[in-house]
């Protein structure tokens, strides 16, 4: 059974060693170098050309090279014979909680406040926030999501979570359902994005979700770019009622050099790096899932296409 992996826009010669190196016979063919396609069931993907699966007409399954699907599910011509995988990683979910918390405690100490300052070597102490005196919500409590609530509150921090189904995570109120977003929304000093894409949350961060926070509230978008309604977050800040933003995900992305978000002095921009797969770490499930469709046993970390996650 043929593997092919599915990544044009990268290099993609650490996975095809990490592959090679786990499984050293294993039928590994690079699109779009490939060739004998009736041979390929099971694809290894990350940000595909639109409509490619069609050209394997044997796919057994679609494997996302991270924790994010959205880049598959919006294909309209997906296949409904493969069944959608995701990775799932200790060192992903690690990674995305230090980042956060990085996030956080930035925010908290005013360091970017600092860091505009050093240029024009601008002396000017401010007043800081301790962790005791924010509430910190975390929409989206999945694995990544429960994780990084969990740590914030071993750090002290006051959490809360929101998700579409009941959780049960210790220390930190998880408040579910839509009809909860109000109440979730008013008590986040800092609100940290970590929703899965899909139709239900395309946008969630938006202006009038944004009245429904605490004055001076502090956004984090660890996400996806297409979770923020991009205009209504910078109006929101320049008005005054939203303190800032730190944002790792973009609609766009690179970021066009144009964008006003380069230059806006209370929104932070990284380059969506805040929990990259190492393809050492996770080479091992996604052998485990291409051993299970060869031998029609259930898959592991399969998506639900109706939820979107």
């Amino acid at each position: 059974m043929a593997m092919i992996l599915i990544n044009p826009w990268r290099d993609v010669t650490p996975w095809v060693k990490a592959l090679k190196e786990e499984r050293p016979d294993l039928d590994l063919r690079v699109y779009p170098d490939d060739s004998n396609k009736d041979e390929v069931e099971f694809a290894l993907v990350w940000n595909h050309p639109m409509g490619v699966f069609k050209e394997y007409p044997n796919l057994k399954c679609i494997s996302s090279m991270g924790a994010g699907v959205d880049h598959v599910l919006k294909d309209p011509e997906l296949p409904e014979s493969a069944q959608v995988t995701r990775v799932t990683d200790e060192h992903l979910t690690r990674d995305m909680a230090d980042f956060t918390i990085a996030l956080i405690m930035n925010h908290l100490r005013g360091l970017s406040f600092y860091k505009v300052r050093e240029a024009s070597q601008e002396w000017k102490p401010k007043s800081y926030l301790r962790i005791s005196d924010v509430r910190v919500g975390v929409m989206g409590v999945g694995v990544l999501g429960a994780h990084v609530a969990s740590r914030l509150f071993k750090m002290g921090f006051q959490v809360n979570g929101w998700a579409s189904s009941e959780k049960n995570i210790e220390g930190v109120k998880v408040f579910a359902g839509k009809n909860t977003l109000d109440s979730f929304l008013s008590q986040s000093d800092i609100l940290v994005c970590l929703l899965p894409l899909t139709k239900e949350t395309e946008n969630i961060l938006n202006k009038e979700n944004f009245k429904k926070l605490p004055q001076n509230a502090f956004i984090i978008n660890v996400a996806r770019g297409g979770h923020l309604v991009e205009d209504d977050l910078i109006e929101m800040i320049d008005s005054g009622y939203l303190s800032g933003a730190s944002l790792d995900v973009f609609r766009e992305e690179p970021l066009p050099k144009e964008h006003p978000f380069w230059s806006h002095s209370k929104i932070n921009v990284t380059p969506h790096i805040a929990s990259v797969t190492d393809p050492l770490s996770v080479v091992p499930l996604i052998l485990e899932n291409y051993d299970r469709a060869r031998n029609n046993k259930t898959l592991l970390n399969v998506v639900s296409r109706q939820k979107g996650y």
